[in-house]
């Protein structure tokens, strides 16, 4: 019993070597796989050989690659890379030299190419872009390559996007960062800016001036027309207005007239109005007064031409007319009345007698 116990102890505390060469071995063998499991980030890829030969790519994700036999040549990035290289010194055409920037945006489409295609593919598009940029600006003057940067992005572009296929790089865009011309050139430049903008102030100036002069003369003469138009209003309205009182004066004197005849007023009534009418023309400080004929005819018909005109003498024969009795002095008389309003009064009272005389 003590010896099996004995045997068992043994075995346990100093196992075989056999033991030891199956457990090393079990380690070593998931040393190995554990070296060899990669994991691929998204967006980048492995390219690997087979002893000594392209294999294939590994794209993200996880893999084990055989060991002693397969081997990463080189992990590339997929996603898309700025590389902004330094200025370049370029010639124009007229012979300026001056110094551009330039960023070119890139990205590899094929890992394959992009690891057999070139041996240095980034040393490659810096001197693919400076040579292509040398060659597009030597075909332009100094004035056109400043105002010409998006036609110089594009066949730029153009040219490295159809160099860099071999390589498995995609020039996706191009653009000039910075162009900078020799001091010389900036000032002449600077003055020419100067003298431009100076030219536009004036033109503006100028143009601002014509258009004031243009507006106001616009507004004069809406304003002589507007003027003109009431004006022409304002004498319609009273060419009408005194057209209209017109009318009413000629209507109400023909009714006046309509009624007058109508009344059938006799030849005595008719004299008197023309007496009382002569009476108020010769009330005034005028020294002439105009009687109508037919009033001097009506004086000469009631006899009192002689009174009233001093012509009793001359217009009828003597002992023709019978002695009538003295006219009654006027009250309203005096010296300072004139020739022809005593003469009116004298009319007056004359045929106011014979009237009086004819109704007795």
């Amino acid at each position: 019993m003590e010896n099996a116990m004995g045997t068992f102890l043994s075995a346990a505390l100093f196992p075989s070597l056999g033991t030891i060469l199956i457990a090393l071995l079990i380690v070593a063998v998931v040393a190995v796989i554990v070296r060899n499991i990669r994991v691929v980030p998204q967006a980048t890829c492995d390219v690997l050989e087979r002893l000594g030969k392209f294999s294939g790519v590994k794209h993200a994700g996880l893999y084990i690659k055989v060991p002693l036999i397969e081997r990463m040549v080189a992990r590339v990035s997929l996603k898309e890379q700025v590389y902004d290289f330094p200025p370049q010194a370029v010639i124009t055409k007229d012979n300026v030299t001056m110094q551009i920037d330039s960023v070119v945006y890139a990205k590899v489409f094929d890992p394959k190419l992009y690891i057999y295609g070139i041996e240095n593919p980034i040393t490659g598009l810096q001197n693919l872009a400076a040579t292509t940029l040398r060659s597009i600006i030597g075909e332009m003057e100094l004035d056109q390559t400043l105002t010409s940067r998006e036609s110089i992005n594009a066949k730029m572009e153009a040219v490295l996007d159809e160099a860099t296929d071999a390589w498995g790089i995609k020039v996706t865009r191009v653009e000039i960062k910075n162009i900078n011309p020799p001091a010389e050139i900036e000032a002449v430049m600077t003055k020419q800016m100067r003298a431009e903008r100076e030219r536009r102030q004036t033109v503006l100036e100028a143009q601002a001036h014509q258009e004031a002069v243009v507006a106001r003369a616009k507004g004069d003469k809406e304003a002589k027309v507007m003027a003109a138009e009431a004006e022409k209003e304002a004498q319609i309205a009273l060419a009408e207005g005194r057209a209209r009182s017109i009318l009413l004066v000629y209507e109400a004197e023909a009714e006046g007239l309509r009624k007058l005849s109508e009344t059938k007023i006799s030849e005595s009534v008719l004299n008197l109005r023309r007496i009382e009418a002569m009476k108020d023309v010769a009330d005034g400080q005028a020294t002439k007064i105009f009687v109508p004929t037919d009033v001097a005819s009506s004086l000469i018909s009631h006899g009192v031409t002689g009174e009233a005109l001093d012509l009793k003498n001359t217009l009828a024969p003597a002992g023709t007319e019978k002695e009538k009795p003295p006219v009654e002095k006027d009250p309203c008389v005096d010296e300072e009345t004139s020739r022809a309003g005593r003469m009116a009064a004298r009319y007056t009272q004359t045929l106011n007698r014979d009237m009086t005389e004819t109704r007795n």
